[in-house]
């Protein structure tokens, strides 16, 4: 495992085990009220989305992708959803470290942006709306 300090000076790069360590960091920021309302959402960090993902997204590659949420979003759930997949914020290493590479952006922001976006999706923001929310601005209307 790389340790945190050396990510600050990019001598290693991080594993699977420190990019999850940063997005229990960020999820620890959301708050409380919120936080209770995503017991059932798991966070898995992975190398690369499945192809499947690629193809279905329509993305030119891998690295086109640095987060996806898997699930039906709060405003959507009902009562009947209670046999299905539990709601999965996927994180992909490889792509976040290369976006972290060419942008100089701090990695931990990087990884937090990424899982909040992510998160955004489970209370059912859109990209426009989560956009908007990072211009501080209100996300409907």
């Amino acid at each position: 495992m790389a340790h945190l300090h050396d990510i600050d000076r990019h001598t290693t790069p991080p594993e699977i085990s420190d990019i999850e360590a940063m997005a229990r960091e960020a999820m620890a920021t959301i708050p409380q009220q919120m936080r209770t309302m995503l017991n059932n959402v798991s966070v898995q960090v992975e190398d690369f989305p499945e192809d499947e993902v690629v193809e279905e997204m329509g993305l030119e590659s891998p690295f086109d992708l640095l987060g996806l949420y898997r699930g039906v979003n709060l405003l959507d759930k009902s009562v009947g959803d209670s046999g299905s997949l539990p709601d999965t914020v996927h994180l992909f290493r490889r792509p976040i470290l290369d976006y972290w590479a060419e942008s100089g952006e701090d990695l931990r922001e990087v990884v937090a942006h990424v899982i909040i976006h992510e998160i955004g999706h489970h209370f059912g923001f859109s990209d426009e709306e989560m956009e908007r929310i990072e211009q501080g601005r209100p996300p409907r209307g």
